[in-house]
């Protein structure tokens, strides 16, 4: 079974369901706002995917961080930092069966994803 992470009122996340559903893929969606983020999963996303990807620098919580904070980000304060708020985190997070991920949406990496 595949689960999306992601917040539910993201318009890529919106996009990325939308295509899920077109497509009569099921699929489980887990919503940081309502079901949380354990510090278990965020570290391992990080040691899978970096730190840096899971970091959305084009969003406004990102933009509404301090300078300072930003320009000396590494990868323990950004765990912090995307514990504490989620919306940070870049989205959608597909993750399939066999520990599959897949971060972002766009339709033909979501089709060679679902067909792998």
């Amino acid at each position: 079974m595949i689960t999306m992470f992601g917040i539910k009122n993201c318009d890529t996340i919106k996009k990325a369901r939308k295509w899920l559903e077109a497509e009569g893929i099921e699929y489980q969606f887990h919503d940081y706002k309502k079901d949380g983020l354990s510090p278990d999963a965020l570290n391992d996303w990080v040691n899978d995917l970096g730190w840096e990807a899971l970091v959305n620098k084009r969003g406004t919580t990102w933009r509404k961080l301090p300078d300072d904070v930003k320009e000396s980000i590494d990868q323990a304060s950004a765990i912090e930092i995307m514990l504490e708020n989620t919306s940070i985190i870049k989205r959608p997070l597909l993750i399939d069966g066999a520990d599959n991920k897949l971060l972002g949406f766009k339709a033909d990496d979501y089709q060679e994803f679902i067909n792998s």
